[in-house]
């Protein structure tokens, strides 16, 4: 059953100037895995941790660390989370995570659905 969906889209080159204003930003957003990933990668990461919130319906709980993008063998993108974000998606009896990513004339964008 479908618990959620969600959808978020960035402005490559606002994220871009965004970061570029508050280099401390990066940091606070993004794992260690993620921070040296080319700028339309970061902005579609960005959206899909801001549409997995959206799917989840409230950001209570939520911290950008929880929410780690990572990509599977054959490039494949999945969000992993763990500690309160983790606790809060097992609470609305999410199992599984889906996400598609992606970027393209400027704009990246990400759509997240919840399983449960």
């Amino acid at each position: 059953m479908i618990l959620g969906i969600g959808v978020d889209v960035v402005d490559i080159a606002r994220f871009g100037r965004s970061l570029e204003r508050t280099p401390p930003l990066r940091d606070r957003l993004f794992a260690r895995s993620e921070r040296d990933l080319p700028l339309s990668s970061l902005a579609a990461r960005f959206a899909a941790k801001e549409a997995l919130i959206k799917a989840s319906g409230d950001s209570s709980g939520f911290t950008w660390h929880d929410m780690v993008v990572k990509s599977d063998p054959s490039r494949r993108p999945r969000l992993v989370t763990t500690g309160e974000v983790a606790g809060r998606l097992a609470l609305l009896g999410v199992t599984a995570t889906h996400l598609s990513l992606s970027h393209d004339a400027g704009i990246a964008s990400a759509f997240v659905v919840l399983e449960g």
